[in-house]
This record gives structure tokens, sequence and C-alpha cells, in this order.
């Protein structure tokens, strides 16, 4: 029996699974990134009414120190929570920032909006001496800065993109988080459902969480048309529909609530079995998490 020779060119005939297999293989060198992130993968696994939920501290510990500063973060990140929840925005020259206002009068002693300051401007300003005369001088961090403390610690964070982010302008926040090598420790999350588009687009292997005041009528369905592991809303949202957070497990998805700061709420949300609480108040919320747990 004769061995078929080459072809022209002197090229071996390749079958139609080879061929697949080395596109696949090609797709994952090109895109390592694409493996799908499930809500078990960031929150554990989803509870059950009367489980603890995690604990996200909201804007860092602003019951401690001014929002979003170095300051609060840093206290988030050495204290017992398993999230640091900050703001994401950009100055004028696409700078990551970390912010929650349109405008600078409320954390700072500025004015006007905080896209037409460039960060050396920004870096001018004060963002603590309104919140006490102990944090006169605080700065409004950089993504870098916040990234620079959280990276060496185990903590996870949810970066708030604030407003639209195109692809493009996501970019530099990409950057930074490959730089930190975070995989695995950050959940983008929204209002805006562009944004986490864009976020989908750029970063698929960065999970996403839509925020929402009002459930969707299909909150399941909504989750899987934005590419989301889960949602967050407002307690009384879970509250008016208990039944979305059985729905939203079953399809193997998360459900968190902000921002709950008295210990009723945080009841009612464990009898709920809600993932995750965001809480101006995360060290409290700890502590009652461990003194009121089941058996003890």
């Amino acid at each position: 029996m004769t061995t078929p020779g080459p072809r022209a060119g002197g090229a071996f005939p390749l079958g139609a699974s080879f061929c697949a297999a080395i596109a696949i293989v090609v797709l994952l060198i090109l895109n390592p990134a694409s493996t799908p992130v499930h809500a078990t993968d960031m929150f554990g696994e989803l509870r059950k009414p009367g489980e603890s939920s995690f604990v996200a501290g909201h804007r860092g510990d602003r019951s401690t120190a001014p929002e979003n500063t170095m300051a609060a973060l840093t206290r988030a990140i050495t204290s017992p929570q398993e999230f640091v929840e900050t703001d994401v925005t950009r100055s004028r020259d696409g700078v990551p920032v970390l912010f929650h206002d349109r405008t600078l009068g409320r954390t700072t002693d500025g004015s006007g909006p905080i896209a037409d300051k460039t960060l050396a401007e920004l870096k001018q300003l004060d963002a603590g001496s309104w919140y006490s005369a102990e944090f006169a001088g605080e700065r409004i961090p950089t993504l870098e800065e916040f990234l620079v403390a959280l990276a060496p610690t185990a903590k996870k964070t949810l970066l708030e993109l604030k407003g639209y982010w195109s692809t493009d302008d996501l970019a530099a926040v990409t950057r930074l988080l490959d730089r930190f090598d975070l995989s695995g420790r950050v959940i983008f999350m929204s209002f805006n459902l562009g944004s986490l588009s864009s976020a989908a687009d750029l970063a698929p292997g960065t999970p996403r969480v839509a925020i929402v005041r009002s459930l969707p009528e299909d909150t399941v369905g909504f989750a899987r048309s934005f590419r989301v592991i889960g949602v967050v809303t407002r307690a009384s949202a879970i509250r008016e529909r208990p039944e979305v957070v059985d729905d939203m497990h079953a399809a193997g998805l998360g459900v968190m609530v902000y921002t709950l700061n008295s210990t009723d709420t945080w009841a009612e949300a464990r009898e709920l079995g809600v993932d995750g609480i965001i809480t101006d108040k995360p060290s409290r919320l700890d502590k009652w998490l461990a003194e009121t747990a089941p058996g003890t």
C-alpha cells in the first residue's frame, strides 16, 4: 500500500477537526481571559436564607474616614470584610480616579465638574477637611494608588464605573488591572449598561454586575442579556419581590444590596438570602455578623 505524497507546495492535507482545534488554541492564546467567570467564582457558594452575606465597604470605610480617599480605602483593606467598593471616573486628561459625584463641591474644596479638571489640578484639592480636621490634606486618589495598596492583600474590589465608558476609555483601567495581576479579584459594576457592555467586550474575563434601582421584570433574562454575574439593588426592591433571589440563585447568579447601615436592615438582608451587603459601616457589620451567626 502506497502512502499518499504531499500536495503541491509540500503541504499535507489537514482534517477539519484538526483545523478547528488549531483555531481554538490560537483564540485562547490571543484572548486567554475569555473563560467565563461565574458568580460562585467571586462570591463563593450562593447564600441560603439565614446565611451570612459577604461585606463590601462602601467607598472604603466612610464611617471612619472621608469617602474614596486612601484613608478610607486603606481602613477597608486592612479590615475583615471581603470586598472594598469604590467609584471610578476620569480626569480631563483621561486618568482613572476614585470619586463618586459628578461635581467636586460636596467632598473637596474645589468646584465644578470633575471631568473638567486635569489630574494635576485634582491633586491640588483637599478631599478630607470636609469630613474632619484630622483628614485635612487627603487627596483624590488615582485608581493606580488604590491598586498599589490592594494588590499585596487577598481583598477583592467592586469598581463602580461612573457614567458611560467606551472601550477606549476603559483601556486605561484594564491596563492597570493587568499590570497588578488582579485576575479573580475585581468586579466591574455600573448603572450604565453601555459601560458594562464595553467592559464585556474589552475584558470578558473580568466579571460584571449591574446596579438597578428596581428589579427588571425578568431579572434572570436581564442578567443574561447584559452578560453580568448578578445584580446590586435596593433592599426595598428585594423586599417587594423576594422570589427573585431564588430565581437568580437557581440560574447561578448573585444578588447584592446597597447601602445598608442598620442592624434591622442587615438582619432582613440575611433572612432574604442575599449574597452581599454594601455598607458604610463594614467593620460594624462584620462584627454584627460574627456575633449573631447561627450557633454563636
